[in-house]
């Protein structure tokens, strides 16, 4: 009979070792695999908005400007939205064969990586861009009308900028919340088609 304080009950620290090694090397991975998305990402974003603003009138560079800016709203909301949704409907979809389904699942079992990748990669990157817009936009404004000195209209624009964004942000918080399952299957959806699409290219190219 095994006495109340056994040594082999205790656990085997080689094992903790090992299993907390894979921990931090999974770690290591993913903050360099955030890193270089993050850098590929604003790099992108950065390259296409700064062609888009040079080639567009004042009006368009402003639209621009709205469109980072809601792009950035989007993807804080879906960020939420995966984090406060159940997996169980989507089982039930999954169970169904309903497009979207299985990625449903798969995006809330991966949702802190998900929902890390939405808020601060693509959110915080469309916040930055958003600023440089702005002060692209505000140097067309400037030579349009020179109604107003540069400074203020930048300091204007940035000021509108920012609070379009935490408005957005607040009020689609709550959408999040409260359609997290529509937004989640909605994004599940767009990742099934991709798939579906691009598994039709390769049997087409064979």
């Amino acid at each position: 009979m095994k006495s109340k304080h056994d040594p082999s009950d205790k656990p085997d620290p080689k094992h903790r070792k090992t299993r907390n090694g894979g921990k931090t090397a999974s770690q290591l991975h993913w903050l360099i695999s955030i890193f270089l998305m993050a850098l590929l990402i604003s790099a992108a974003f950065s390259f296409f908005s700064q062609e888009l603003l040079n080639a567009a009138s004042l009006l368009g560079a402003f639209f621009i400007l709205l469109s980072i800016i809601v792009i950035g709203i989007f993807f804080d909301m879906l960020g939420v939205a995966v984090t406060a949704a159940e997996e169980k409907p989507f089982h039930s979809m999954a169970a169904r064969k309903v497009p979207g389904g299985a990625e449903g699942i798969w995006l809330l079992r991966n949702a802190g990586k998900v929902s890390s990748v939405c808020n601060d990669v693509v959110g915080d990157i469309c916040g930055i861009i958003s600023g440089t817009a702005a002060a692209v936009v505000a140097l067309e404004a400037y030579k349009s009308t020179q109604s107003l000195p540069q400074q203020v209209i930048q300091l204007l624009l940035s000021a509108l900028v920012a609070a379009l964004t935490i408005l957005g942000k607040a009020f689609c918080k709550q959408i999040a919340l409260d359609y997290s399952t529509s937004i989640v299957h909605c994004a599940a959806k767009l990742i099934w088609r991709f798939k579906h699409l691009f598994l039709r290219k390769k049997k087409i190219q064979k």
